[in-house]
């Protein structure tokens, strides 16, 4: 938060519900766009356990000062039957990772986190379109990208995930609203993949095991991340040393300040 940044009863108050909270970087990257901008809101982090969430949505209802909230790990699927609507694309997703709280405590849920990834990758130099991708990972954010990614003009989107059956849903969920692209489940083998996303947890954690086998990856694959905390991931690090691409989970963060600033109504 810049030092000039002042919170008062005039500012709009927005959080990051999440657990742990630890990782959490979103609430000072926005913090510092929107001094930057000269905005008066303020964000900050919640630590919420998954028993809690239900009581603490209620709460944020009855906050007046309140323009909305973010919601992350482990949140983002259980929080949608809390909510009173969500966006046709947070329905399709099946997750939400931005509320909007109207005038009057009624709760409004979207997911930007699809958006903000493509729009990332572009300010990468990573384009989608007429490309094959290897998505690893099924989870909430992963359903995002996945659709996102068709909805870019990916060619074909092969998804790996730990639970195959998880995997195959999604894929087929992606090929029902994105018939141009070629979606099927499959193995985390990078070879004759143009791009390959990180949607997974591995990598947030010290001593993680790598989301796949880099050895396999070819110079020319374009490597991506979802995750912001660290920064460098080691998935990245070593697509870096293989001459790699790569695209950093904070640029999908980044990319969705403007979303951001759309779905709550703050002007410019």
């Amino acid at each position: 938060m810049s030092a000039e940044q002042r919170i008062t009863g005039r500012t709009g108050i927005l959080f990051i519900l999440a657990d742990p909270v630890a990782h959490v970087v979103g609430s000072d990257r926005l913090n510092a766009r929107f001094a930057a901008e000269g905005l008066d809101m303020a964000v900050s982090p919640l630590h919420v356990q998954p028993k809690d969430l239900a009581a603490v949505i209620g709460t944020l209802r009855l906050l007046q000062n309140v323009r909305g909230f973010g919601v992350t790990i482990p949140h983002k699927i259980a929080v949608m039957p809390l909510l009173d609507a969500v966006t046709p694309r947070a329905r399709l997703i099946g997750a939400v990772n931005f509320v909007r709280r109207n005038p009057g405590g009624r709760l409004t849920g979207d997911n930007l986190d699809g958006q903000g990834f493509v729009d990332g990758l572009a300010a990468s130099g990573i384009g989608l379109a007429g490309r094959r991708v290897l998505q690893l990972g099924a989870g909430g954010a992963g359903r995002a990208v996945a659709f996102a990614v068709a909805e870019a003009g990916a060619s074909a989107l092969f998804i790996h995930n730990r639970t195959a059956a998880r995997a195959q849903a999604l894929a087929e969920a992606v090929g029902a609203a994105w018939p141009g692209c070629a979606a099927a489940s499959g193995p985390d083998d990078p070879r004759g993949f143009d791009v390959v996303i990180n949607t997974t947890s591995m990598g947030m954690h010290e001593g993680d095991p790598l989301p796949m086998d880099v050895g396999r990856l070819a110079a020319s694959t374009d490597v991506a991340e979802i995750i912001m905390t660290p920064a460098l991931t080691p998935l990245l690090v070593a697509a870096q040393a293989r001459g790699c691409r790569i695209s950093l989970g904070t640029s999908m963060l980044d990319a969705q300040y403007g979303l951001v600033k759309q779905l709550l109504g703050i002007p410019s």
